[in-house]
């Protein structure tokens, strides 16, 4: 019996072992992660700010940073990959749909409709984007290293209230100016007849897309206000309880 007992209390550091082996190398990799989104998304608003400055006008602008923007926004698919195996406690269903609506806005509305990236709209969602992303991913970072600032932890928390609806906005207002050009080209169409006997109408798709996000913007709005009111009213209640 003893034996016993001591065998299954040394399979029970060796797996309480392994455990953490895990949780440090998920740390270590969360950590490098949000470390090179953050610089990613720096570089990229440092560009911004160099085109503006030295052009003075936003034309242009989304083409001098479109290698940029489509591979951090393209390696933001490794988040869906962190919900699925479980290192980051959220969402697969919430991370995906935003992760992949934002790839979509870069490949398959901006990156395709070269006539409408010079368009104040695009801008919008870029500067939204931007400033979010920074925020967010520095957010992670110093929450990772246990020594995270009050001012981050506040803009995490409350920017999001303003940005999260202009950045739709600009969005929305993107795929409004790509209608004409798609339903003229048919691009990404595949009308009858043909050997696949599929029909397929990219300018209605893109309708559908923009009523989705009717269900889809205050579900993940509301989601947020939630996350805002635990974590930094919750504090607040904590701290006048004492």
């Amino acid at each position: 019996m003893a034996s016993m007992e001591e065998d299954g209390s040394v399979e029970e550091k060796d797996n309480n072992n392994k455990k953490r082996t895990k949780s440090a190398i998920a740390v270590a990799w969360l950590t490098f992660y949000n470390i090179a989104m953050t610089a990613g998304w720096l570089v990229l608003a440092m560009a911004m700010m160099r085109f503006y400055l030295q052009k003075a006008t936003h034309k242009g602008l989304y083409k001098s940073i479109a290698r940029i923007l489509k591979f951090f926004q393209t390696v933001a698919l490794v988040e869906v990959g962190h919900c699925a195996i479980g290192i980051v406690r959220t969402s697969v269903i919430v991370t995906g749909v935003q992760v992949c609506s934002r790839i979509f806005m870069v490949w398959f509305i901006t990156n395709s409709i070269k006539q409408i990236q010079n368009e104040e709209s695009v801008i919008l969602f870029l500067v939204v984007w931007t400033l979010t992303e920074i925020t967010r991913y520095s957010f992670y970072t110093f929450n990772l290293l246990n020594h995270l600032p009050y001012f981050i932890k506040w803009a995490r928390y409350n920017m999001f209230i303003i940005m999260y609806p202009l950045g739709v906005a600009g969005e929305l207002l993107t795929i409004y100016a790509a209608l004409p050009f798609v339903r003229k080209t048919g691009m990404l169409s595949m009308r009858l007849p043909n050997k696949y006997n599929i029909s397929f109408d990219y300018y209605y798709f893109l309708i559908i897309v923009m009523l989705s996000y009717i269900p889809l913007f205050p579900q993940l709005f509301f989601h947020m206000l939630r996350q805002r009111r635990k974590v930094l009213l919750g504090e607040i209640i904590v701290e006048k309880d004492e």
